[in-house]
């Protein structure tokens, strides 16, 4: 099968990779759309732990062509969306269910093959039937559930007023279901008018366009819808020059989710009496443990709109394209569509 390989960061090829037989419990999956992400863009320069060889890809929906002896509740045909996380199940945060600090994990698409290739090998236990479902909304599953994952860790209370910071794919997804779940009110706060533009069309209250270089030049919008600041301040974009400046526009008593990706080593300084004396939880969400179920069902119901999101669609062979798109203004949402 063709497969985009990497050797080390930032050299990668397209290759023919041999088909190993499958084990127990194992199924294969012929990939049909496999979102591009920004951990993808943080693996092509070595970082996030990748394993080399590696063939990037973790947000895979694909067609069943082939299954091991063992596995139930699927047949050859049946489409679905791989559940990429892989869990040992025996070390001590895996006892006590703490599956996303697995100390043994291992996911597709990082440390094992994942989707930017013909076909992937999963876990038939992490493949789940997506039946009907149209293949753009599937395609949102994955990042449906690290949303999950993070509203979970938020624990946001009914009527609360939302600052989301980034207007990528997973802020579309956070805000949509965050309007759906009892806010007041959710701003989204980008430096791109089109993203502002669909966010708007799914239901945010307000829209904020930012300085991409000067965040602090958007203070005092921010500070007139909220002059005593947010429940709830959600950074996903990643930028450590946005970052270090959101915490004024917390409310006291209130919460700062990072959720953006920044670099490894990215660093931001801030004051522990202003945290201490406003009393401010600063909280963290990382992956999709749990998610994956429920994210099917927003999908299924309407409470994730996909239109608008996906902007940007390449074949195996353009995925430098692929790549670069993550850093184009563009674009909002690209796939990989591996048997183009």
């Amino acid at each position: 099968m063709r497969a985009v390989v990497y050797h080390q960061p930032e050299l990668y090829k397209i290759e023919e990779v041999p088909e190993r037989p499958l084990a127990a419990g194992e199924v294969r999956v012929r990939n049909l759309v496999v979102g591009v992400c920004g951990t993808d863009a943080h693996l092509h320069v070595g970082e996030f732990g990748p394993r080399w060889p590696l063939t990037p890809g973790h947000e895979i929906v694909g067609e069943v062509v082939e299954m091991a002896d063992d596995v139930v509740d699927l047949a050859v045909g049946d489409r679905v969306a791989v559940d990429n996380t892989i869990h040992c199940m025996h070390c001590e945060n895996c006892k006590r269910g703490d599956f996303n600090f697995c100390l043994n994990g291992v996911a597709l698409g990082v440390q094992a093959p994942g989707g930017f290739a013909e076909t992937t090998i999963a876990s038939g236990t992490k493949c789940y039937p997506i039946g009907d479902l149209d293949l753009d909304a599937a395609a949102l599953i994955e990042p449906t559930a690290c949303v999950v994952h993070g509203l979970d860790v938020l624990d946001l209370q009914p009527a609360a007023d939302v600052l989301i910071i980034g207007a990528g794919p997973t802020s579309q997804i956070l805000a949509q279901l965050i309007v759906h779940g009892g806010a007041s009110r959710v701003t989204i706060a980008a430096p791109t008018q089109f993203k502002l533009d669909v966010a708007a069309s799914h239901g945010v209250n307000q829209t904020v366009l930012l300085d991409r270089n000067d965040f602090t030049a958007s203070a005092d919008q921010l500070r007139t819808l909220a002059p005593h600041g947010f429940d709830a301040v959600i950074e996903a974009s990643g930028a450590i020059g946005v970052l270090q400046h959101v915490l004024p526009h917390v409310k006291s008593g209130g919460t700062l989710m990072i959720y953006g990706m920044a670099s490894e080593t990215s660093t931001i300084e801030i004051h522990p009496y202003e945290i201490f004396r406003r009393e401010i939880q600063i909280k963290g969400s990382f992956a999709h443990a749990y998610g994956f179920a429920r994210a099917i069902q927003f999908l299924r119901a309407g409470k994730v709109d996909p239109s608008g999101i996906i902007t940007h669609r390449y074949s195996l062979d353009q995925y430098d394209q692929a790549l670069a798109s993550l850093r184009a203004p563009g674009c909002l949402k690209a796939v990989v569509e591996p048997q183009r």
